[in-house]
């Protein structure tokens, strides 16, 4: 009696799935006019273009400048990738993406991957592929006050950190005796500074480098409280292997000739 139980519950919740499956490709259809856009190795070279999703608004990773093209560290590795899977650096199209979509855009497979300052982390890797890292990012401060040149000077010194972040942990081990003022933006950190509320700022280093290339009074102090990879997002799937594969041995080529490293250094990332 148990097995036939246990049998009939298994059916009923394969059939489930099967029904909640159908339900996500016809929403997909209805929605789009198309399935997805992401295709294996052979379908995207047919195709002739890659569709990469990227941040359009962070500066120095993925954003537009002052004629509106999209530039930054990864925008150049999408071309440099473009270059090295098709043939022609321009042989790609950029989809912008929201923080929010980064992961959903690759799992509805409308993107064939996406380079938009996606941390590699474990729980992450159970729904995408990673690549191997194309930078390595972290926590660092950044301040305006010309007597503070190390962690050590932020000793009893007021710090903003972002609400709920993990950076808050990591600024709490480094300067233990500096007092933490919670933000909930970016916005509030630069008028908790500007207002002399707080000293300094931790944040992510991809993000603070570009608030100092906007505002040249502002500096990063030296040391990285935390390291945290970078990687393209890939789908999963064994159709999607040769693909994967061809990325990371060009995402690896690229670490080891330092291009990687030059095109940080000239987008000013530390």
């Amino acid at each position: 009696m148990n097995n036939r139980c246990n049998r009939w519950l298994t059916i009923n919740r394969l059939h489930l799935v099967l029904s909640a499956t159908v339900v996500c490709i016809l929403c997909s259809i209805l929605t789009t006019g198309f399935i997805a856009s992401a295709a294996p190795i052979p379908e995207i070279k047919h195709r002739g273009h890659l569709i990469i999703a990227v941040k359009d608004n962070l500066r120095p990773l993925g954003f537009r400048d002052a004629s509106g093209n999209l530039q930054g560290l990864e925008i150049d590795l999408a071309k440099r990738l473009a270059g090295d899977l098709l043939g022609k650096p321009d042989a790609v199209k950029f989809k912008p993406v929201a923080n929010r979509d980064r992961l959903a855009i690759v799992l509805d497979q409308k993107v064939d991957f996406a380079i938009a300052r996606v941390t590699a982390t474990e729980s992450r890797s159970r729904l995408v592929n990673f690549s191997v890292p194309y930078y390595f990012d972290g926590a660092v401060l950044v301040t305006k006050d010309a007597s503070v040149q190390q962690l050590s000077d932020l000793a009893k010194r007021r710090i903003a950190v972002l609400n709920n972040s993990s950076t808050i942990a990591q600024v709490r081990y480094y300067v233990p005796n500096a007092e933490l003022v919670g933000v909930n933006s970016y916005e509030e950190a630069t008028e908790q500074i500007e207002s002399n509320t707080a000293t300094a700022f931790a944040a992510d280093a991809s993000v603070l480098s570009g608030w100092v290339q906007q505002y040249p009074q502002y500096r990063l102090l030296p040391t990285k409280l935390s390291t945290e990879p970078l990687s393209v997002v890939m789908p999963k799937g064994l159709q999607y292997d040769e693909l994967r594969r061809e990325v990371n041995e060009a995402i690896a080529r690229y670490l080891a000739e330092g291009w990687l490293k030059e095109r940080a250094k000239y987008w000013g990332l530390p």
